[in-house]
This record gives C-alpha cells, structure tokens and sequence, in this order.
C-alpha cells in the first residue's frame, strides 16, 4: 500500500489527536501510523515555523496546520542494517555506512538513514547533523556532528577544502598510471585525482586510490565515465561495466581538524574491513 496525503486543519478538525486524524482519513490502523510517524513519514508545518517531521502521535492539531502523510508500506517495513559506528567523539561520530543506506532521509521516511540511524543507537542520545554526503549506492566512512556549532565548523572545513577524502575504486580498462580530472560538473569546477594501484588483464578493470578535491554530485562516477574508464557496477554511468557485485566504489580515508582539539584526525578502512562489509573481493 502506498499513499500520499495532504491535509489542512480547520477550526472542524483543529483539537484532535494527530495519530487518531491521520488513521481516520487514511484508512491506515493507528498501530501501523504509529510506526509511520515514528519513521519519519508524517509532516507538520504549524505557522510560520520549518515544515518537520511529526513523531509525537499524540500531538493536537491546531487551526491552520498543514499535515501530510506519505506512507510506503513496503518501504517502512525495511529494517537498515550494517550501519557501524567506528568512533563517538561525543560532538561528532564516525561511521561506516554500508551500500543501501541513505545519508538523510526524504519526505517517505528516515528510520533507513544514517542520520536516524545515529539519534536513535548512540547513547547517550543526541541531535545528529549531515555535513558530508555519500552516495546511496557507495559504502564507506561518513562524519555525523552531534550540535550545531560543530556541524558549522566541519562544514567549513569541507568549504575549504581542508578535508582529505579518499576513495578506493575499481574502474573498467587500464586507465593511466596517475590522472587528474577537471571537467566541469553542472557548470561547477570538479577535480578528482587518481593513481592507478593495480590492473587485472582477466577482468580488464584497474583498482584506483582516488581523491576528489571536490564534492559535486556523483562526482567519481562522472568523471571516470568521461575518461572513458566508468567505475564497475555503476547502475547509471558507463557502458560494459555492469556486474553482480555492485557498485566498487568505497570511501575509506577520511581526514579532518576535530573542532574541539584542533588536532589531525584520520580514519581509514582496511581491506579487511572490507572485504568482511562489503561486496569488495579484491
């Protein structure tokens, strides 16, 4: 079953319970937008406040509010799983978010992010904040600020450009030994730098250490596809490099200045990590 609602309160609706009101015009059981409600498919803009998720299921409704529903049974009855917190520095925390997993959440549901997945598993509890983003479809490590003040701090420093990003890749063809790539991304500078680490003449793909001194959408993916090597298992980009692994894209090194010490921090994944997590197999 899959719906979705929008709903103007008036001075007839206002004064009744959010969660009774929902499964009164859905038709859903209260138990099942219960569940709804707590994955994030429920939306609230109350005045001139931000449009947010409404959680609480007995929340009153108030005169004016704009309440919508968007309920996918199929997708609210995914579980997220791999997600592995490698280290809580308690204003920030570092994760390994495994192919699947969401950065955030959409207007369907957030329990399969890696934002929810941090509120609602580290302890103690606490506010989690997206500063970078990973692709769906990508494995690898992704920072989550647990304030405001932090998550503004490591942002700048991605601004900046201050922040070491490497990803492992496994692209189709033997590209050069090293290469840099400037081709522009919607109108927008890019650079991804890459060195060659291997090339197997059987599967005729190479294994690449990439950097992206940039963050632009599908950035990797895109411009190994312009250079005529797409990266292998890649579902949109490129030709002759489909696979029933998935996509061989990992981010696995990850450095940055913790905005409480003003030390270096590095994290790294191993092959073996890998290997174990992923649908790696080199």
């Amino acid at each position: 079953m899959k719906l979705q609602q929008t709903h103007s309160i008036d001075q007839t609706t206002a004064g009744q319970i959010a969660c009774d009101f929902i499964a009164e015009s859905s038709g859903v059981s209260k138990q099942k937008v219960k569940d709804a409600m707590s994955k994030g498919a429920v939306w609230l803009k109350r005045h001139n406040k931000p449009r947010r998720r409404l959680r609480r299921a007995k929340e009153v409704l108030q005169n004016r509010d704009k309440l919508e529903l968007y309920y996918d049974e199929t997708l609210l009855a995914r579980k997220p799983e791999g997600a592995i917190c490698l280290h809580d520095a308690n204003s920030y925390s570092i994760w390994f978010k495994p192919a699947g997993v969401v950065a955030q959440g959409n207007d369907w549901c957030d329990h399969l992010s890696i934002q929810r997945i941090a509120e609602q598993t580290l302890e103690p509890k606490r506010t989690a904040f997206v500063v970078h983003r990973l692709d769906r479809e990508t494995a690898g490590l992704i920072l989550i600020a647990h304030s405001q003040g932090i998550a503004a701090n490591i942002s700048e420093q991605f601004q900046k450009r201050t922040v070491t990003k490497h990803y492992l890749c496994q692209a189709l063809g033997e590209t050069p030994a090293t290469g840099e790539i400037n081709t522009k991304l919607d109108g927008k500078a890019a650079s991804t730098l890459y060195k060659r680490l291997s090339y197997d003449a059987n599967s005729n793909t190479s294994w690449l250490d990439v950097e992206i001194l940039t963050g632009r959408t599908h950035q990797i993916r895109r411009h190994l596809e312009t250079i005529k090597h797409p990266v292998m298992g890649d579902p949109k980009y490129g030709r002759g490099n489909k696979n029933k692994q998935g996509l061989q894209l990992y981010a696995v090194k990850l450095a940055f200045t913790c905005p409480t010490t003003r030390e270096l921090k590095t994290f790294e994944l191993s092959n073996e990590f890998l290997q174990q997590h992923t649908s790696l197999t080199a």
